[in-house]
């Protein structure tokens, strides 16, 4: 796919079978000159000669390496160094890919500065992007409007009725179905932690386990939600359906899931119970979250399921008294502002890609990956590495997975893997490193919930409990190397 100023190419003609198609990775530093084609004897064509394929320029990818540098070298400063709780949310991370875009518009002087801004806005102005923001604003207004009360009437009624033994496992449960219908395992988090915390105060139950059990289903809710951040990202950027990602998600997430309700059950049969947690519950107000979810899973247009659950929590909210109707447009605009960031993060990062890809270096990562990974499901592990590797640089999955589609979507073509394969390998992998990072915003929301009803437990304590990302990770390696995808599309002998 080129994206910046090219002249039309030469008619290609006569090409032989041994002869592979030229890649053109889009302006000078991807694109092969053609030559003319040699003549023989008495005017027959001669044998052609394979080129070698384009390798690219690696320091198109300096953009890159300064926003890694920049905001996780700053991340650690801020959290380890100078002891800023929260430091790694504490940077402006738009700010830093700002400083990453003028490196990337200072690079490839060829190219004149009014014609990089036309790269940089048919990379903005790309489909993908522009449904990306427009389902992330409608998901935001969609969690404005509803609320969030209703996560914690899911609890409270199952906790009332599951016998005391049994608690920790429906933590993992209701925290599993909240995130899938909120779309957000942070969100999940702040609600269901605090009564973790009251679980395991009247119960006798470990509080890094509870804990680790709510952030396990808050990630299994993450990388399924129709609504989450991460799964929208993944879709758009694949150009696949969420239905589609969705069901490719969950046969590797749901024996994940199954193992760990069972590894939970095990570890709570052994613990000295004293009591259990009683609280009244409303229900009413979910009808909006099983509105989306239902309509998503069985494959209504997102926006048409968004608008759907926007009406509907609307008149249940209203109605019930929870919000007043003069508070309803005001809440309604706090849900979009929240997609704020995320939304220009989004922008700033197809704009890097667009100029880095222009100046080959995606050709050149590309060369690298396939000298690294030689076969179809090598390039799929690659991927998940790729992902994650920006996980753990910026502690974010979703923007670990927009800064990772471009790449991704590019080895798909290369290595024959569909788009629901790569979408669902780029949630599944980012989710895996996001629940498992010290400093990840699950870990650190997790920990100061606690820490502000009076109760002290680390990250390291809570690791050892984090079953299902564990859990997550090993269920997608067997997917990879022992149970094949038949979604296969492209050989992988194709150029992007």
């Amino acid at each position: 796919m080129q994206t910046g100023n090219q002249q039309p190419a030469p008619k290609r003609e006569g090409r032989t079978a041994a002869q592979p198609p030229q890649q053109s990775e889009g302006g000078t530093g991807a694109q092969a000159a053609q030559q003319p084609r040699p003549e023989g004897q008495n005017g027959a064509p001669a044998r052609q000669v394979r080129q070698p394929q384009p390798t690219g320029n690696a320091g198109a990818l300096l953009p890159i390496g300064v926003f890694l540098v920049l905001y996780l070298g700053l991340g650690v400063l801020f959290e380890y160094v100078l002891g800023i709780p929260m430091g790694f949310y504490s940077i402006p991370i738009v700010v830093v890919f700002l400083v990453a875009l003028l490196v990337a518009c200072v690079q490839n002087r060829a190219l004149p500065f009014d014609d990089k801004l036309a790269v940089m806005g048919r990379g903005m102005g790309d489909k993908t992007i522009v449904t990306m923001i427009l389902i992330f604003m409608a998901a935001g207004v969609f969690v404005g409007t509803v609320g969030r009360d209703s996560a914690e009437s899911v609890a409270y009624l199952l906790l009332s009725v599951v016998p005391p033994q049994f608690a920790v496992a429906v933590l993992f449960v209701v925290s599993c179905f909240v995130s899938l219908s909120m779309g957000t395992s942070v969100g999940t988090i702040t609600l269901i932690v605090p009564i973790a915390v009251a679980v395991s105060a009247a119960s006798g139950f470990d509080l890094p386990l509870c804990i680790a059990s709510v952030m396990g289903g808050a990630m299994f809710g993450d990388n399924l939600s129709f609504i989450s951040d991460t799964t929208i990202a993944a879709c758009q950027g694949q150009g696949c359906q969420m239905k589609d990602k969705f069901r490719e998600n969950f046969k590797i997430a749901l024996p994940a899931a199954l193992a760990t309700l069972a590894l939970i059950l095990v570890l709570s049969f052994g613990a000295d119970l004293d009591g259990s947690v009683v609280h009244d519950y409303d229900l009413v107000q979910l009808v909006p979250y099983l509105i989306v979810l239902v309509g998503g899973i069985v494959g209504i247009n997102v926006f048409v399921v968004l608008l759907l659950g926007i009406a509907s929590g609307s008149v249940i909210m209203v109605a019930t008294g929870a919000t007043a109707p003069t508070d309803l447009l005001a809440n309604m605009g706090t849900g979009a502002a929240g997609m704020f960031e995320t939304t220009m993060v989004a922008l700033l990062v197809s704009a890097i890609c667009a100029l880095i890809r222009e100046h080959g270096g995606f050709a050149a990562l590309l060369a690298g990956i396939r000298s690294l990974f030689k076969s179809r499901k090598g390039g799929q592990l690659g991927m998940g590495l790729l992902v994650g590797a920006m996980d753990i640089a910026t502690a974010n999955n979703t923007v670990a997975i927009v800064m990772a589609n471009p790449i991704a979507k590019e080895m798909a073509q290369t290595y024959g893997i569909s788009s629901r394969k790569t979408a669902s390998i780029l949630d599944t992998f980012s989710c895996v490193f996001q629940g498992v990072l010290p400093y990840g915003a699950q870990m650190l929301v997790a920990l100061s919930a606690a820490a502000e009803l009076g109760f002290s437990v680390s990250a390291f304590q809570v690791i050892p409990f984090l079953l299902y990302p564990f859990l997550l990770l090993a269920s997608s390696l067997l997917f990879i190397f022992f149970i094949p995808d038949k979604t296969s599309r492209e050989s992988p002998t194709r150029a992007a």
